[in-house]
């Protein structure tokens, strides 16, 4: 069973209007976000066994964040430029390029084509909130057969959801 899990990058500031975008650092709500998203991952008993992250740094460090909280060494991050801003279809090649062994994808972009994505794989959410992550399972044993008619929806969660 494959499972993918994806995650919008949590909280970025906005406090420097001078900062180049994909530069922009997270907001103090995300920098307390993130661990939370964490430790929610944590409780569902999900760790990855690959994490990928765009290169912009509100995303690097969620991904970091986060991989404190479930012990994944932080210099196994897989960062891909071509993650920042991507569309659906560049998220799916990425995920269609991942070793078949690793069975649990973490991977930490950006929206639009976050919230996009999921809305492909089949659940409909409107807007996916920062920090938030929605898991998806399939029973393809490779990951370049994944595709939105054998991805099923596994759960939606995010920080401030259950407090």
């Amino acid at each position: 069973m494959k499972k993918i899990i994806l995650i919008r990058h949590a909280k970025s500031a906005w406090d420097n209007p001078w900062l180049n975008d994909h530069d922009r650092p997270l907001a103090d709500r995300g920098q307390r976000a993130a661990p939370i998203m964490g430790q929610k991952l944590v409780k569902k008993n999900i760790y990855p066994d690959q994490f990928l992250s765009s290169t912009a740094l509100r995303a690097k460090e969620t991904a970091i964040l986060i991989a404190k909280e479930i012990g994944y060494p932080i210099n196994k991050i897989a960062l891909i430029d071509q993650l920042y801003h991507s569309s659906p279809s560049l998220m799916m090649k990425y995920l269609h390029m991942q070793k078949d062994h690793d069975n649990i994808i973490f991977l930490v972009a950006h929206n639009p084509g976050m919230t996009d994505l999921v809305n492909y794989l089949g659940y409909p959410l409107d807007n996916l909130p920062t920090a938030g992550a929605v898991g998806f399972q399939s029973s393809v044993e490779k990951w370049c057969d994944l595709k939105p008619k054998n991805a099923s929806f596994w759960f939606y969660d995010y920080p401030k959801k259950g407090k």
